[in-house]
């Protein structure tokens, strides 16, 4: 998944009314839903939730291959600040 990939989704998807980080294989993709649509970048700024992970497990979780939960639950996601919002997500990632 690039760059690209996140930023065409994200901009198809509502407003998250939050920021989101993801830490993907030690690369920071920030998400910004906080205005009238998502603005995604590659900053590393602090976010109201953060989500480490894998590119693959994240493909993995994308093509339902993975269940998010059991992802959570085995440590090959870890989410850190606001556990709500990374229930909004399947909006930007799928």
């Amino acid at each position: 998944m690039t760059l690209d990939q996140i930023q065409e989704q994200a901009a198809k998807a509502p407003a998250i009314g939050a920021s989101i980080k993801f830490v993907l294989d030690g690369n920071p993709l920030f998400v910004d839903g906080t205005g009238d649509k998502n603005v995604v970048s590659a900053e590393d700024k602090e976010a109201d939730c953060t989500i480490t992970t894998s590119v693959e497990t994240l493909q993995k979780v994308k093509s339902g291959d993975l269940n998010p939960m059991m992802a959570v639950m085995s440590g090959k996601i870890k989410i850190s600040g606001d556990m709500s919002l990374a229930m909004k997500l399947q909006s930007l990632i799928s």
